[in-house]
């Protein structure tokens, strides 16, 4: 498995738990939805993965590393080496062009990859934007953009939360189609929070957050 989540404990500051030994596996190349009513701990579980955030107990192993004896500096090798993250709202850099933003990561993680990133671009028909900025874009070509920047690293392991949460019915399901694609090609594992049963419907395997567990 590429990622295993094994009986994780997470509570609030003041006590209150959010999740309550939450388990799940995820293999190379799957796609998963993660679902749940609002306040059921979907993104805090997204954000213990992503090593954003510690958990107080389990355990969380992806690509075969355990993340509770990682440090910070380990927390981001990760995520420059094996992960990525789209998010709803886009996390544009304002002041770079889409060709910059587009690789902006990549060149941090020092993976930059010309080719690669222009065929992100053609892929997801940016190519004709490369020198706009963020603030000339719609909100789908913007989450385009987000989500060209996360697979530009060609990383194992794609999360998403809401990526489609701010787009109307038409970018979303073109945004929805793209990030399918390109994990499909490039082998990536997709977990991705959603709110919709039907975004939801699209994906290999879905698991439902209620109770701080999974039902």
């Amino acid at each position: 498995m590429l990622l295993s989540i094994d009986h994780v404990q997470k509570s609030y500051p003041g006590g209150r738990p959010v999740l309550n030994g939450v388990s799940l596996t995820l293999a190379q190349g799957q796609t998963l939805a993660l679902t749940g009513e609002s306040g059921s701990g979907k993104s805090t579980l997204l954000h213990l993965v992503a090593a954003l955030d510690g958990f107080d107990s389990g355990e969380i192993t992806l690509d075969g590393q355990p993340l509770s004896p990682l440090d910070d500096a380990g927390r981001a090798a990760l995520r420059r080496n094996t992960l990525s993250l789209v998010f709803q709202q886009f996390n544009l850099i304002p002041s770079l062009t889409v060709a910059q933003n587009l690789s902006i990561h990549a060149r941090l993680a020092c993976q930059d990859d010309p080719g690669w990133t222009s065929h992100l671009a053609e892929r997801l028909g940016l190519a004709d934007l490369l020198e706009r900025y963020p603030e000339n874009l719609s909100g789908g070509q913007q989450q385009r953009v987000a989500i060209g920047r996360a697979m530009a690293t060609r990383p194992r392991l794609l999360l998403a939360d809401e990526p489609t949460g701010n787009l109307d019915e038409t970018a979303s399901a073109v945004v929805l189609e793209l990030m399918l694609s390109l994990v499909a090609d490039t082998g990536a594992a997709l977990l991705l929070v959603t709110h919709s049963p039907e975004i939801a419907s699209q994906l290999d395997a879905r698991a439902h957050l209620s109770g701080g567990r999974i039902a």
